[in-house]
């Protein structure tokens, strides 16, 4: 059976992320308790085994702010009210032969700790709340943008 696929006749679904014809716009949920930031470690591509903040693809219909809620909620059970976006980043990985195998735009959402500790679900391995000397020390293998966007929601930590 093959990958479903949309009225373009592209696949759609995570199949559909590789290779793409077009950005995809990625949602990041940046959930803070005192000067601990929630971070999971990914189970699936791009970027598997990496650190980062929880997130994935905004689905059809949803607010940015709504999809990195429901991400958040999704990966580690926590829940959190957004708070506005942080940043938008953009993040693409090339194969050897120069393609974009995956093309993302990524809106970072600041989010306001409502409940949850933290427990892995459907795109994570691990979560664990770190402070940003942890993640150094630890010498975690982390995605690209999350000690950039640490530093960012640490300079802003109005929430």
């Amino acid at each position: 059976m093959g990958a479903a696929e949309g009225p373009t006749g592209t696949p759609t679904g995570k199949e559909g992320r590789r290779y793409p014809d077009r950005p995809i716009v990625g949602v990041l949920a940046v959930v803070m308790r005192g000067d601990r930031l929630l971070v999971v470690r990914r189970a699936n591509p791009p970027m598997p085994g990496r650190w980062g903040f929880p997130g994935g693809v905004l689905e059809l219909g949803e607010t940015v702010a709504q999809g990195a809620m429901r991400e958040l909620l999704e990966e580690t059970g926590v829940k959190a009210e957004a708070a506005g976006p942080l940043t938008v980043i953009d993040t693409i990985d090339r194969d050897p032969e120069g393609r974009v195998r995956y093309h993302y735009t990524l809106v970072a959402v600041i989010g306001l700790w409502q409940s949850g500790e933290g427990v892995p679900g459907d795109d994570a391995d691990e979560v664990a709340w770190l402070t940003r000397s942890e993640i150094i020390a630890r010498n975690l293998l982390t995605a690209p943008a999350l000690v950039p966007l640490i530093d960012l929601a640490l300079q802003r930590r109005s929430f």
